[in-house]
C-alpha cells in the first residue's frame, strides 16, 4: 500500500482553516449527544474508518451509552432515539447521500416540524463538516486511532 500524501501539511491554510469552521461546531444549537450521534452515522454511511473509530471514542467520553453506538447504524428500528434524534439522523442522512431530485418538501416538512430553524441550519453545517473530514480522511488513508493521544481520546477506555 502506497503511503498517501499529508494533506494538514502541502495544504495547512486549507486544512488550518477547515479544522477553525469545524471548531464552531462545538457551540451550536444541537444537543451535544445528537452531535455525536450524526458524526458516527455519517462516518459509518461513507466508510471512514478513521472518523468512525474517533466518534465512537468521542461519544463515549461525553457518556453515551455503548448500545446506542451499536444501534447508529440501526437507528430507524431502534428504540434508543427520540424524535429530535431521529430528525436529525434523517436529515444527515439525506444530505450526506443526496437523493437525484433534492430534498423532498415532505422529508423537509418533517424535520421543520421537530427541530428549530437554528437547529436545521446547525445540523446542516455539521453534516458539511462530517462528510469534509470523511473525504480526507478516506483519499488520505488516515489510520484510526493514530491521532487518540493528540485529541485524548485514549481516555476513552476503548483501544
Amino acid at each position: 500500500m502506497a503511503q498517501r500524501l499529508d494533506y494538514t501539511k502541502l495544504s495547512a491554510a486549507q486544512f488550518k482553516k477547515f479544522f477553525e469552521f469545524s471548531n464552531t461546531l462545538t457551540d451550536t444549537s444541537l444537543d451535544p449527544a445528537t452531535k455525536d450521534l450524526v458524526f458516527l452515522r455519517v462516518s459509518q454511511m461513507n466508510g471512514c474508518a478513521f472518523c468512525v473509530d474517533m466518534h465512537v471514542k468521542e461519544a463515549k467520553i461525553h457518556g453515551e451509552r455503548e448500545l446506542r453506538l451499536h444501534h447508529v447504524a440501526i437507528w430507524r428500528e431502534s428504540s434508543l432515539f427520540n424524535d429530535k434524534e431521529r430528525a436529525a439522523l434523517e436529515w444527515a442522512e439525506t444530505l450526506t447521500k443526496l437523493p437525484e431530485h433534492g430534498v423532498s418538501d415532505e422529508l423537509y416538512g418533517r424535520v421543520r416540524d421537530i427541530l428549530s430553524e437554528k437547529e436545521i441550519t446547525d445540523l446542516s453545517f455539521v453534516v458539511v463538516a462530517i462528510n469534509g473530514w470523511n473525504r480526507l480522511s478516506i483519499g488520505f488513508r488516515a489510520v484510526p486511532g493514530s491521532l487518540d493521544s493528540i485529541y485524548g481520546l485514549d481516555k476513552s477506555g476503548l483501544s
